[in-house]
């Protein structure tokens, strides 16, 4: 498949691959080996990686790293055309397929509902949430409490969840990368973070593509 080289061959892209997009975990998920995404900037390069984490115990699985030339230019919106190539290479170097990928991006909530999260989950195949730091789309405040949520709005339409992982910090926005439901992302992204606001796969993965 010939990667995009212009703004509107990317969007167009999203536009044929976004009604792939499954908002439906599969029967009997029950995620063991999670993995967490993350990507960091050098230059005219980026380097990925990928921490897969048992689900439970939270103690790494497995890892990898891909440092590749950036192809294609920064637009808001189309950011996955410059992240998707090095992470695909860093999952291909693990020998443990993730049962889930947490995405440090959007998913659904996205003006062409296929941010990072979905392009990553309908190449992989793999159920994938997007967990962002900061919202593309309306929201109220969730209530102070771990485990909150309040919608993310697009034009009247729920694409995301404001959730609030720990008290007394800002909420994360999930939404929904692939293959799973806005309730069992919110209820995953949880999971994963005990005790940061981040999930404990993002929080590792940045670090490690930092390192990178």
């Amino acid at each position: 498949m010939q990667w995009p080289k212009t703004e509107a061959e990317a969007i167009a892209r999203q536009l044929e691959l976004a009604p792939r997009v499954e908002s439906r975990e599969p029967s009997g998920f029950a995620p063991r080996a999670v993995a967490g995404l993350d990507v960091d900037y050098r230059d005219d390069h980026v380097a990925a990686a990928v921490v897969v984490l048992d689900a439970d115990s939270l103690t790494e699985i497995e890892s990898a790293t891909a440092i590749e030339p950036v192809r294609f230019p920064y637009v808001p919106g189309l950011f996955s055309f410059r992240e998707l190539p090095p992470l695909l290479a860093a999952i291909a170097k693990l020998t443990v397929v993730p049962d889930l990928l947490i995405a440090d991006g959007h998913g659904l909530a996205h003006p062409r509902r296929f941010g990072l999260a979905c392009h990553l989950g309908v190449v992989t195949g793999i159920p994938t949430i997007g967990v962002a730091k900061t919202p593309m789309t309306g929201y109220d405040t969730p209530p102070d409490e771990r485990g909150a949520t309040t919608p993310l709005l697009d034009k009247g339409e729920t694409v995301g969840a404001a959730l609030r992982t720990q008290r007394g910090v800002k909420p994360v926005f999930v939404s929904v990368g692939h293959r799973i439901s806005l309730e069992r992302a919110c209820a995953e992204v949880l999971r994963l973070a005990p005790k940061y606001r981040q999930p404990e796969t993002t929080r590792r993965a940045d670090r490690l593509c930092r390192d990178a």
